[in-house]
C-alpha cells in the first residue's frame, strides 16, 4: 500500500474548496442563508484525529520493541489513517471555500459563521496531520523473506549451477 501523498491532499481539499464557494452561492442565489457548520463537527474531527493515533500507536510501539503484530491490526489502523487525511482534507478545503465566499460578499459575515469556519478549517488540518503521523506509525519493517523471491522459473537453482555435488 503506498502512503497517502500530499499532492492528493491538496487537490482533494482545491476540489472540496469549490465545492463549498458554490454551495453557498447557489444557497444565496435561491434566497436561503449560507451554510453553517455546526460547533460540534471541528469537536468531532479532533476527536477522529485522537483515535486515528490512538489506533496507531500500539502499531508503532510493537515495531519499535521488534513484537510481531497481527498484519489485520497494522492495515485497520493505517486504513483509518489514510481515510481520516482524506477526510480532513476534505473538510478544511470545503470550510475553506464557504469562507471565502462568506468573506468575498459586500456585507460583513456574522462573527458566529467565521468562527465555526475557522474552527472546522483548523480542526481539519489537525485532522490531516495527525492521520499522516499516524500512518507513519503504521509502517512495518520488511519481512526477511519478502527480500528474496521463493520460485523463480528458468533460473538455474545451486544445484544445477554445478555447486551442489
Amino acid at each position: 500500500m503506498k502512503r497517502t501523498s500530499v499532492g492528493l491532499l491538496v487537490v482533494l481539499a482545491i476540489l472540496a474548496g469549490a465545492a463549498g464557494f458554490v454551495l453557498d452561492h447557489m444557497l444565496t442565489a435561491m434566497g436561503r442563508t449560507t451554510f453553517t457548520p455546526s460547533l460540534l463537527l471541528p469537536v468531532l474531527l479532533l476527536l477522529i484525529a485522537a483515535a486515528s493515533l490512538a489506533v496507531a500507536w500500539p502499531v508503532r510501539s510493537s515495531v519499535r520493541n521488534g513484537v510481531r503484530i497481527d498484519p489485520f491490526r497494522a492495515t485497520r489502523a493505517v486504513t483509518l489513517a489514510r481515510a481520516s487525511s482524506l477526510v480532513g482534507a476534505i473538510m478544511a478545503g470545503f470550510g475553506a471555500g464557504l469562507l471565502v465566499f462568506l468573506l468575498t460578499r459586500p456585507i460583513d459575515p456574522p462573527v458566529g459563521s467565521t468562527v465555526a469556519m475557522l474552527a472546522l478549517i483548523g480542526s481539519a488540518i489537525v485532522l490531516a496531520v495527525a492521520a499522516l503521523i499516524a500512518e507513519q506509525f503504521c509502517i512495518l519493517p520488511k519481512d526477511p523473506d519478502d527480500s528474496e523471491p521463493r520460485d523463480r522459473a528458468g533460473d538455474p537453482g545451486p544445484a544445477e549451477l554445478g555447486g551442489g555435488h
